[in-house]
């Protein structure tokens, strides 16, 4: 089902939501009062604007209220974070998710209705986007800010072939580790190994790869 996200606050955290929540295929509107951000996202959301939050009256006619999802993603500015969630609030948004920098930020976020707080440290901005979104991947554990290991079913387009013939490092930059079908596991799969209904790969590899094999598996759903 596609859904509507705003995201407002365009820098590394927001917009690496705003761009996977569009990967995803939902309609995303990107908000920040630097011009610059806002037109390095121009080809990559379904609209961009330049604006400023903190004003009501630009709040409002934005039509945020409309939206499923607005996420809060402003920086270091704590007091517009602030000052945009209550808003957002006032207006009727439906669910405001808000980025927090520090545990007592979190907390007013929460006592002023945010009805989830995001601590970046903890949560990736593109993680978070799956989880918001859902996704066919079915377990993600994060190694490093760079690296993680995931859990993926092959998907029709891949069932039939070998790992040989898929060939996941070259063409998507991940390595599979192990297969898992019911009770049996098979370690360092060998290359002649065929993909088969109810398998589920583990794989490691670096999150844009991650990121870069899961954006293939969206669009062969659709």
């Amino acid at each position: 089902m596609v859904r509507e996200f705003a995201v407002i606050g365009l820098g590394r955290f927001g917009a690496s939501v705003a761009r996977t929540l569009h990967e995803l295929g939902h309609h995303v509107l990107g908000v920040d009062v630097d011009e610059s951000k806002v037109q390095a996202l121009t080809q990559h959301l379904t609209h961009v604007v330049q604006a400023d939050c903190t004003d009501e009256n630009t709040v409002r006619s934005l039509g945020l209220r409309n939206f499923d999802t607005v996420v809060v993603a402003i920086g270091q500015d704590l007091e517009a974070s602030v000052l945009v969630t209550l808003m957002l609030k006032e207006i009727g948004v439906k669910t405001v998710v808000a980025k927090a920098a520090t545990e007592a930020h979190g907390k007013v976020l929460e006592r002023i209705g945010a009805d989830r707080v995001i601590f970046p440290e903890k949560d990736m901005g593109a993680k978070v986007a799956r989880f918001l979104a859902e996704t066919n991947i079915l377990d993600y554990i994060e190694l490093t800010p760079e690296v993680s290991i995931v859990e993926f079913t092959p998907g029709d387009a891949f069932v039939g072939k070998t790992l040989r013939e898929v060939d996941f490092r070259a063409k998507f930059g991940v390595t599979v580790l192990a297969i898992r079908n019911g009770d049996s596991v098979r370690i360092s799969p060998p290359a002649d190994q065929p993909l088969r209904h109810g398998d589920i790969l583990v794989a490691i590899g670096e999150n844009k790869d991650i990121e870069r094999l899961q954006n293939r598996r969206e669009r062969e759903r659709r």
